[in-house]
């Protein structure tokens, strides 16, 4: 007789397992611990089989009926079920290993192993985890459709973040070419979008780059004294260093040699990469006093610019921080933190330091491969000397003089 759901409600458990016979090779296994197993039990090659169908009440008597028709239905058609099912398994397993997303991850460990520092790699994998692979990371990579990369990536413009939306072009670009190198896919789909999304407006960070209108913002900054004094500071070393926010707030003490007068950045926290020495920072009179006073407020900490709530742990300011007292000053919208770099290098220009050791203070990476190749001078002599004129530009303007040091003369 076959099984009825009210029979295999009732089956109980005994001392030993036991079947309940449906039809056709099905059978319920009623184990001694209470599981009740759909088993289908088949000849194949002349050698009695089973396949496991899945438990009770998951799988309910119609289901498992319905899974050995399909069994059977292969068994007719010359098809060993039990190794059909391994097969599609080691499949599914494959195209989960080459599916865009898992590509992806791979990608992306290895450029954070080679090159990028990690607030760079944590950026860009959050933007593919929210924007990216709930739309086609589940997708086998070869099999990618440019068209279903620009609907994803329509939805990115749609949001109001157009920027984003090409960034991530370029970064599926990056992941194709890994996935052809790779031998996962023979094609860069992405790479059929250039001209088929809006391209944004480039958008510069808000910087002050008028001399007397800096000033004005000098003044303000000193007299800004109701703020945060590790705030404070933190603003001031970044405008007397011109690093980028990354490479100033994770600072520690162990790095600043004040005999040296020098700030030595570990090249993980550089965005030109992991490969480069560190990048030397050289320290201003202004600067080094001023890490004398910092000295005092967070000394105790391994980082120059401790969490402000809380000195005591190892977090450090969040990139905000410096940028919302900016903001609160009135600075909204005209000068941030990253604009620092740009307001030190307008007004550097015009003394005539030299463009090599401005770009190698700022770390700019040189664009030209065959210059790159030879020109790895670190430029410090000039740099030590553009910086301390820097502070002293700065001290000048805040004053409100006209006077603007030229390589260490004065020229009216």
């Amino acid at each position: 007789m076959p099984l009825s759901d009210t029979a295999i409600r009732k089956a109980k458990p005994t001392d030993k397992p036991y079947k309940l016979a449906d039809e056709k090779g099905l059978f319920l296994l009623v184990t001694p611990a209470g599981g009740k197993w759909w088993r289908l039990k088949y000849r194949f090659g002349g050698k009695e089989k089973l396949l496991a169908l899945g438990t009770y009440p998951d799988v309910g008597l119609k289901d498992a009926r319905a899974s050995r028709d399909k069994a059977r239905k292969l068994l007719a058609n010359g098809t060993d079920p039990g190794e059909h099912r391994k097969e599609a398994k080691q499949a599914d397993m494959a195209a989960r290993a080459n599916s865009f997303e898992a590509v992806a991850r791979e990608w992306h460990a290895m450029k954070l192993k080679r090159k990028w520092t990690k607030s760079t790699a944590d950026k860009t994998m959050t933007q593919l985890e929210a924007y990216v692979f709930p739309g086609i990371g589940h997708l086998p990579i070869a099999s990618v459709k440019a068209s279903q990369i620009l609907a994803t990536l329509r939805k990115v413009e749609a949001r109001g973040i157009a920027y984003t939306a090409v960034r991530l072009r370029e970064v599926c670009g990056q992941i194709f070419r890994y996935g052809v190198a790779t031998g996962r896919t023979e094609d860069n789909p992405a790479a059929h979008l250039i001209g088929a999304m809006h391209k944004p407006e480039v958008s510069h960070r808000p910087a002050i780059t008028e001399r007397r209108e800096f000033g004005g913002f000098l003044r303000d900054l000193r007299a800004a004294i109701n703020y945060d004094p590790v705030t404070r500071h933190a603003a001031y070393f970044a405008l007397l260093t011109f690093v980028r926010a990354q490479e100033f707030r994770f600072a520690k003490w162990e790095e600043i040699d004040l005999k040296g007068k020098e700030f030595k950045v570990p090249a993980r926290r550089m965005k030109t990469g992991k490969h480069l020495p560190a990048h030397t920072v050289p320290l201003s009179t202004q600067a080094l006093a001023l890490l004398r006073e910092l000295h005092d407020l967070t000394g105790h900490s391994p980082y120059l610019f401790p969490k402000v709530k809380g000195y005591g742990d190892a977090e450090v300011i969040s990139e905000n921080t410096v940028g919302k007292m900016l903001n609160k000053m009135g600075y909204q919208g005209r000068q941030c933190v990253h604009g620092f770099r740009a307001s030190a290098r307008s007004i550097l220009s015009e003394q005539g330091w030299s463009r090599e050791a401005m770009e190698r203070q700022l770390d700019h990476k040189e664009t030209d491969s065959t210059v790159a190749a030879y020109a790895r001078s670190e430029h410090l002599p000039e740099r030590r000397k553009m910086m301390q004129a820097w502070a002293d530009t700065c001290d000048a303007l805040e004053a409100g003089g006209e006077v603007v040091p030229l390589h260490g003369k004065t020229a009216a």
